[in-house]
């Protein structure tokens, strides 16, 4: 039997989690090191999973296939294409980042207090999370996709409510207030689409048999399984609603905001860089593999939405006091280019969604956590609180004005490219939607700048003026992530040949062609 390198993979960050949990309390820097370990080892085992993948081979490779719930046709069914392992790899990437930016977050509330924040239970939480998102992109059995796609929420909401950012206005108390509010918040949204979502699940198999994405697929495609058109859109609208809420879609949105305000910078990442992405790439193995007909029957209102949350989504961002709900509004934002992408039914925006997804992960961790070293020192998130941060803290405020850029899509940093594939892809079948989208671009570079200008620039304000520059850890953070989003900006390709053949697959699966351009090419 061959090594089950897609089990090890998920098991490992599993592991790690029972054993961070497991060491004593008195051993703090032990579980922060025993935590960052296990993550490292994740993110060597995801490079292997991407050396061995095959871009050019079948559409699922390293497949695992075991007998789980025999009387209900569940099995333990694994395999990943070019999709799949591109979202592997920026989970495993990321973790480790989030583990050493949070490497204080959960230390003490007070020294020498007995109020003690579990700070093992702090990294074996996100490291739990991580094991359940890359099974979550692994799951080719859509029963054990759902059990994955709702477990995260515990460990999120406790990291939500349990972990949140000390950093507010009115004190200690209002803020752990606040926390469990946005906990709650996030748990009761996505718990609703999770619950429609086990509807759909439980009609599939009435109609279906069993539970394999692949045999589902295969049956719809040769004509052996007749699923009706109300059928195919009932179940259909259960799967995207949980997506979308996930996503997060408007107007499903809102409890990203303050899920993200309150959170540590770290778990913020955690959140809308690696969780969030589940959602979307849902959307792509799922909805449009299992239900091609019904995709392309709600592609215009979808489409709408998504226009309506990049919009929204900047328009909010640019009126923003506080920083980490700027990010928030911002990446809701871009989740509508990326679900735009999808829904395009083209393979430029669909390859530029997939880029999207990987690109804003990274440029979205570049900002948010050099926004929570900012937010550390000075003990505010509000952006009035600033000013002139660059005059004392130059490296600081260069980092940030790097992830500001990314945001914007600045041509020449990796969003650039994957959000021009996106608006092409969706302007050559849906000029109107693609013209109106580009506003956004415009709205980001306002929100972007706006918020350089008013923290970075002017005076140096008293509260300030002793403010320290990035320390070495802080920079062994960031520093990868700016390298990676110039590179990825002037070189995509790496990413680009192992996404679409599988989105070559998946414009396949709806039987959509790309538009002919009108005009020939000159010969």
């Amino acid at each position: 039997m061959s090594f089950p390198l897609l089990t090890a993979t998920a098991a490992l960050p599993a592991i790690g989690a029972i054993a961070t949990a497991a060491v004593p309390a008195a051993k703090r820097t032990a579980a922060k090191w025993l935590a960052l370990l296990f993550s490292l080892a994740t993110l060597v085992l995801a490079i292997v999973v991407l050396v061995r993948f095959d871009p050019d081979g079948d559409r699922y490779q390293l497949t695992e296939s075991h007998a789980w719930i025999a009387d209900f046709g569940v099995r333990y069914e694994l395999g990943v294409d070019g999709i799949a392992v591109a979202l592997i790899a920026l989970t495993a990437l990321l973790i480790p980042f989030i583990v050493l930016a949070g490497w204080h977050d959960a230390d003490p509330l007070e020294t020498g207090s007995r109020r003690w924040r579990p700070t093992q239970g702090f990294f074996a939480l996100i490291l739990a999370v991580e094991a359940m998102v890359i099974l979550s992109f692994e799951a080719t059995d859509v029963f054990l996709f759902y059990i994955f796609f709702e477990a995260m929420l515990i460990p999120m909401y406790f990291l939500i409510g349990g972990f949140g950012d000390r950093a507010h206005e009115h004190g200690e108390q209002a803020a752990a207030t606040q926390r469990s509010y946005a906990a709650v918040k996030f748990l009761l949204y996505n718990l609703a689409g999770g619950l429609i979502m086990l509807a759909a699940v439980i009609g599939l198999y009435v109609v279906a048999g069993n539970f394999s994405l692949t045999e589902i697929a295969e049956a719809r495609a040769n004509g052996s399984l007749d699923m009706a058109t109300s059928t195919e859109r009932w179940l259909f609208l259960g799967f995207f609603f949980a997506f979308a809420v996930k996503a997060p879609l408007w107007p499903l949105h809102t409890w990203l905001p303050n899920a993200m305000q309150e959170s540590t910078a770290p778990v913020a990442v955690l959140i809308t860089a690696v969780v969030d992405k589940v959602g979307t790439f849902a959307m792509l193995r799922f909805c449009l593999q299992l239900f091609p007909e019904a995709s392309k029957w709600a592609t215009p209102v979808i489409l709408v939405l998504a226009l309506i949350s990049i919009i929204y989504g900047a328009l909010l961002a640019v009126g923003q006091r506080d920083i980490k709900r700027l990010i928030a509004y911002a990446s809701i934002s871009h989740f509508g280019f990326i679900i735009m992408g999808i829904f395009a039914m083209t393979s430029q925006g669909q390859s530029g969604a997939t880029l999207y997804m990987v690109n804003h992960g990274i440029s979205t961790a570049a900002l948010m956590l050099v926004a929570g070293f900012l937010i550390s020192r000075r003990g505010s998130r509000l952006i009035a609180d600033y000013g002139g941060v660059q005059k004392v803290a130059p490296v600081l405020a260069g980092t940030f004005l790097i992830g500001g850029l990314a945001t914007l899509s600045l041509p020449g940093l990796a969003p650039f490219v994957s959000e021009f594939l996106v608006l092409v892809g969706t302007f050559t079948r849906y000029p109107v939607i693609g013209i109106i989208a580009t506003f956004g671009i415009v709205l980001a570079a306002l929100y972007t700048l706006v918020l350089y200008q008013r923290t970075m620039t002017g005076p140096v304000k008293p509260e300030v003026a002793e403010m320290p520059d990035l320390r070495v850890r802080e920079i062994a953070v960031v520093a990868p992530l700016v390298v990676l989003l110039i590179f990825l900006g002037v070189y995509p390709k790496p990413v680009t040949d192992v996404v679409n053949p599988a989105v070559e697959q998946t414009m396949s699966d709806v039987q959509k062609k790309d538009p002919q351009p009108e005009v020939e090419a000159a010969k």
